[in-house]
């Protein structure tokens, strides 16, 4: 679209106001009813039980040697949880002000919190900053915090003072709107990934709501929508979020926020929601679990996650194919630890209450851009779940993690994935894949001739089957080229999922090698503690359940490995490696793996 075309929808936007949030405009009235109603009883009850909690909390400092800690060590953690916590309280304190209009002490709260946020030496995050240029970056932290105080100011309106309204705006304007037409073009406004949708998303959704000079918004607009088109270019046209699951709560969140607040806007004019692939994106979530709360974790993804309930609902009335997760999957108040502001007012605001979402049903899916083959299996026994995937290993948030697999049972990962391990500066630097979250030698793949996955575009895999059915689904893969090893010709993964009262997986694995290697090694990665015995490994679960892995090639030595890492909270967790030795591998190697639900152990 032409600038002129773009200035003309602009100029004859609607205008802001309550409406862009509530059917009637009415806000007291929505907050009233919300407060009053059993159905939102548990979401208020978690935001006055964070209110209590907070008001005998000083608003902490953001000091120096907060600040400094990652440029002298690495670690992130430290300050970013006082960030975060500063967020938290900003966040509560215009929920309960929005649900005790009467309050004085909240308003009063909110104001010192607002106060402080625009005091702050810089909205983002110290791993985000320019040395050089600090005044004239903006990050995903600094970007969201801009479109958090650009909506609470439309939705407090003259119950803040107009100091901070203007406080409010000029921040705003020095902070995003200024360096984004000034100081670009910024890296991420060509991702193809989760940060030109936040950024971009962020920054067009602040302007949308606080600029009023139509000339500055058609310029921000325009390099939003161009941003949007190269965030949505990072999908295939299967809506894999090659990110993880966390990933598109956060990345397709802010896009679907900025494109709701656009259409909203402009009549209709500028609607995002008429794409194909943003309804393909939009499915990605609802195929994505396993079982309950377990995943398909690949990527820098937690192998347990919940749904921003609001975002879900918003999608779910969009979509007709779009199924509303069940309400067991809701993600609380306190879940995100990042206290994102976005999410956590449309989480009550986007609730549909005449949707009545049931569980989820068994579905299996073959996602051919991504190579991921997701199943859930439905039965009286339990809610099975098995992925598996190829891809190559330059995807965002890379793991070298061709070939690997996940199996739950009812709450159970069995075989797992990592997921996302501890964020410093090494994990994002020349030293990513020797974390074993991040390598190969941490995933359940093979090591051949003591060496793991290679890193990289050419380090890719190619589906030579794949297919869903009713009883069984199929995924074969030929790997070879993730080990860049010349004396490796071939090496082909297969996996039959067979979907019976109890299901069962058979994982075979073919090496064809020029010369025989030295060594050959079959991994197998659990959280579970392993027990060997003739014939197989055990892997213990909850309440007497376990997963029996049965190899039938004598030449093949299970030992057993533990390891630790740091996950994404900085905690420490202890995985095993259940590693099959080959005892002699010669040129042409075939070995199979069956793994059987066991119902009871004793």
């Amino acid at each position: 679209m032409e600038r002129s075309e773009f200035l003309t929808i602009v100029s004859s936007m609607k205008k802001v106001d309550r409406s862009l949030y509530y059917p009637d405009g009415d806000q007291k009235r929505f907050w009233s009813l919300a407060g009053e109603s059993s159905l939102y009883e548990t979401e208020i009850a978690e935001i006055r039980a964070e209110g209590q909690r907070l008001l005998r909390t000083p608003i902490p400092d953001l000091s120096y040697s907060l600040f400094s800690m990652y440029s002298l060590t690495g670690t992130r953690l430290d300050y970013e949880r006082v960030y975060f916590e500063r967020r938290r309280m900003l966040n509560t304190w215009v929920l309960l002000s929005l649900l005790e209009p009467e309050s004085q002490e909240y308003l009063t709260r909110l104001g010192d919190m607002v106060w402080s946020i625009c005091n702050e030496y810089t909205w983002c995050l110290p791993a985000h900053l320019d040395a050089v240029d600090m005044d004239k970056t903006i990050d995903l932290f600094s970007a969201e915090t801009g479109f958090a105080l650009s909506e609470i100011s439309v939705l407090l309106g003259d119950r803040l003072s107009p100091l901070l309204q203007f406080r409010i705006q000029e921040e705003v304007f020095k902070r995003l709107f200024m360096p984004f037409l000034t100081y670009g073009p910024y890296a991420w406004e060509t991702a193809t990934h989760n940060w030109a949708a936040v950024c971009a998303g962020s920054i067009g959704s602040a302007a949308l709501l606080i600029l009023k000079d139509p000339e500055a918004l058609t310029d921000i607009l325009m390099k939003a929508q161009g941003s949007m088109l190269c965030y949505l270019e990072g999908f295939g046209e299967d809506g894999a979020c090659l990110e993880g699951l966390s990933y598109w709560n956060y990345g397709f969140g802010y896009f679907v926020y900025y494109a709701d607040l656009l259409s909203q806007r402009s009549a209709g004019l500028l609607d995002w929601f008429v794409h194909d692939k943003v309804f393909s994106i939009a499915e990605f979530q609802q195929k994505c679990f396993l079982g309950g709360s377990l995943i398909a974790n690949f990527s820098d993804s937690q192998a347990e996650s919940h749904v921003h309930l609001g975002l879900s609902h918003y999608l779910a009335t969009k979509f007709p194919e779009v199924k509303a997760p069940p309400l067991s999957l809701r993600a609380t108040y306190y879940e995100d630890h990042c206290s994102r502001w976005a999410p956590a007012l449309r989480n009550i605001i986007w609730r549909d209450m005449e949707i009545d979402p049931l569980e989820w049903a068994a579905a299996s899916c073959y996602l051919p851009d991504a190579q991921w083959l997701i199943s859930r299996h439905v039965h009286k026994t339990g809610v099975y779940g098995f992925a598996a995937k190829g891809g190559n290993n330059n995807e965002p948030h890379n793991h070298n993690d061709l070939g690997q697999l996940i199996l739950t049972w009812d709450g159970t990962v069995f075989v797992s994935d990592l997921g996302s391990g501890e964020y410093t500066a090494g994990y994002f630097g020349a030293e990513r894949y020797s974390y074993d979250c991040n390598g190969s030698q941490g995933h359940s793949v093979p090591i051949v001739d003591g060496q793991v996955q290679a890193a990289g575009e050419q380090a890719k895999a190619f589906i030579l089957q794949a297919e869903t059915g009713q009883t069984e689904d199929v995924l074969i893969i030929e790997l070879s080229r993730a080990y860049l090893l010349d004396n490796l010709q071939r090496l082909t993964r297969s996996f039959v999922w067979q979907k019976g009262e109890t299901p069962q997986l058979t994982m075979t694995d073919e090496f064809h090698f020029v010369e025989a290697p030295e060594s050959l090694l079959e991994r197998i990665v659990s959280f579970c503690q392993p027990t060997m015995e003739v014939g197989s490994v055990t892997l213990t679960g909850e309440r007497g359940t376990g997963l029996r892995i049965v190899y039938t090639d004598t030449k093949l030595q299970p030992v057993i490995s533990e390891h630790s890492y740091r996950d994404h909270s900085g905690v420490v967790k202890t995985w095993f490696g259940i590693d099959f030795h080959s005892l002699k591998p010669g040129t042409n190697e075939c070995y199979k793996f069956e793994f059987q639900f066991i119902h009871n152990l004793s």
